[in-house]
């Protein structure tokens, strides 16, 4: 796990550390050659500043290519510097590094990289002025762009942005921010590292998840073993209105291939006999369903599911009834198994009372997106965009349950520690794709506890398998079964290659 932190406690732990005894201009000299050592530079490179302590660290920059012979010129938005900027940026005026106040009529033709030095972590709200004119002149100069700790225009605290640098790198000093990977950070920055410049952060309970992480859940398994070890599950969703006998049927496959034992798909009787030919290694439950189409409430039914399960999976192409939502209550007041709540069981629950999550047995998974959390929060979407780790967080912890806020970074969280997943593609903005997270979930719950980190796990697997079916496909023509199809080779990476003992 990688710790992630805030704008705040990065500027907090900044003047710790000079306080500590390192200086400002130490730290600005580390990043700057960071930044160096983080980049193959081949040819004149812009250095494009605006003021403050990152436009010093590209003074440094310059210096250091300087010492390595590579042509360089800095391009300054305006003669204002910081007192440890104005150092460094004397030290480029006594070695002849070329300095070009920025003018509307330039040009980066003559320079093979661009550095972006603009603004820092602490930027928000609108880029406006002779910013924003350079940004929009970097973003098509068709030239390869390095951001120094994050793209100018961005929020270091929750990645928004309406104009922002688009880079090919983005080096994050000292620490990541939230802000690399929530919302627009993903189409703005192609590549992005870390360097560590001495500065020490307190660790705020955020991680960014990484393949290797899950060895607590994908553990390598016992010969000494069967399907009863693993978990049986059951997937619940399907109406007549969105039957999708394929997705449906993806649904059980991803469980299967997330690791349960076994995978029910429990679907109305009236589109039981459409799925049934897609089914290969699942098992089909038919629920009595009214003229409509949609699933009756059958207690009994529900109880005997309850008291062979593991964990149920339930919402998925459901529809929105009475039944629904009886068939919700029911299980939240009398199961104890694991249950991941989707879709259109997230609209349902929207509509009952909260405290059931509070008052429950069962082992809550909710898995919205972001209207989903509006309608279940009542929090407007605008408002949970700029602060989604806060949000997510405070509603897992008022109703005890794990969280996970799709996005094009997953946050996933049990009010007390806080993972981001950033994993998945453009290719996965395609019917089902959550569907087969909530398959993945319900499969890996078979076996494993209700957790943070199990949550995250699953969000991992969907996103990654995503990826690899986005390269064999393309991001165009790609659906939810060519995600489940590398449900495997994702396991596999993830174990780090193991297939056995």
């Amino acid at each position: 796990m990688i710790p992630i932190t805030d704008v705040k406690t990065m500027r907090e732990s900044d003047a710790a550390t000079i306080a500590g005894g390192i200086s400002g201009k130490e730290l600005m000299m580390r990043a700057g050659q960071g930044i160096y050592a983080s980049y193959p530079w081949r040819g004149k490179t812009a250095i494009v500043c605006g003021h403050g302590n990152n436009a010093g660290d590209g003074y440094v920059l310059a210096l250091q290519l300087t010492d390595a012979c590579i042509p360089c010129a800095l391009i300054l938005l305006d003669e204002c510097f910081s007192e440890d900027g104005k150092f460094y940026y004397d030290q480029c005026i006594d070695r002849g590094v070329e300095v070009i106040r920025y003018s509307s009529d330039m040009i980066f033709d003559a320079y093979r990289e661009i550095v972006d030095c603009i603004f820092g972590t602490g930027f928000s709200g609108e880029v406006r002025g002779a910013a924003a004119e350079v940004i929009e002149k970097i973003n098509q100069s068709g030239k390869h762009v390095i951001s120094a700790d994050i793209n100018s225009g961005l929020n270091g605290d929750n990645g928004t942005g309406t104009l922002c640098i688009r880079s090919d790198l983005t080096v994050s000093i000292g620490s990541y921010k939230a802000g690399h990977f929530l919302n627009r950070a993903k189409d703005i920055i192609a590549s992005l590292c870390n360097i560590d410049i001495g500065i020490n952060v307190p660790d705020r309970g955020v991680y960014l998840a990484e393949a290797l992480d899950f060895g607590r859940i994908l553990r390598p398994r016992s010969q000494f073993s069967n399907k009863g070890d693993y978990g049986y599950v059951t997937v619940m969703g399907g109406c007549r209105e969105y039957a999708g006998a394929v997705k449906l049927a993806s649904m059980s496959a991803a469980a299967l291939r997330a690791g349960c034992g076994v995978a029910q798909l429990a679907v109305p009787e009236a589109i039981a006999n459409s799925i049934s030919p897609y089914l290969l290694e699942s098992t089909l439950l038919p629920i009595p369903s009214d003229e409509a189409g949609h699933m009756q409430y059958c207690p009994d039914i529900l109880n005997t599911m309850l008291s062979r399960q593991a964990a149920v999976a339930i919402g998925m192409g459901w529809g929105r009834t009475a039944a629904n939502a009886k068939i919700l209550e029911h299980i939240l007041k009398n199961g104890s198994i694991k249950l991941v709540i989707d879709a259109d069981g997230l609209n349902t629950l929207s509509e009952m009372d909260l405290l059931l999550l509070k008052n429950t047995a069962c082992k809550i998974v909710l898995t919205p997106h972001l209207k989903e959390f509006e309608r279940l929060s009542g929090i407007p979407i605008a408002d949970v965009v700029k602060n989604p780790v806060h949000y997510a967080k405070c509603f897992a912890k008022a109703y005890g349950v794990v969280l996970l806020l799709k996005g094009t970074c997953t946050v996933v969280t049990d009010g007390e520690v806080v993972y981001l997943v950033n994993r998945g593609c453009a290719g996965m903005a395609t019917a089902g794709s959550g569907d087969v997270l909530s398959g993945i979930l319900a499969g890996l719950l078979g076996y494993s506890d209700v957790t943070a980190l199990t949550v995250a796990c699953g969000a991992y697997i969907a996103g990654r398998a995503g990826e690899l079916a986005e390269r064999n496909v393309n991001p165009i023509s790609m659906v939810a079964s060519d995600t489940v199809a590398h449900i495997a080779q994702t396991v596999c990476e993830m174990m780090g290659g193991q297939s056995a003992r």
